[in-house]
């Protein structure tokens, strides 16, 4: 897609209409999205597989209540 295209929207419950679409690579933010760099995706099962595992290291304080 690109900036000059006209796009026809069908979106449940309004009427269609056309739309201009943005070119994202123009935004001040592009360089966070994962179209920028692969990077920048999450992944959802790493970040499930590690939620609730803790970091143990030399400056940690364990106390038994």
């Amino acid at each position: 897609m690109n900036k000059d295209m006209e796009v026809l929207e069908l979106v449940c419950g309004v009427r269609s209409f056309l739309s201009y679409k943005f070119d994202i690579t123009k935004h001040k933010n592009y360089k966070l999205l994962e179209d920028y760099d692969e990077r920048n995706g999450f992944d959802i099962e790493k970040y499930i597989t590690r939620k609730g595992k803790t970091k143990i290291n030399g400056n940690t304080v364990i106390t038994r209540l």
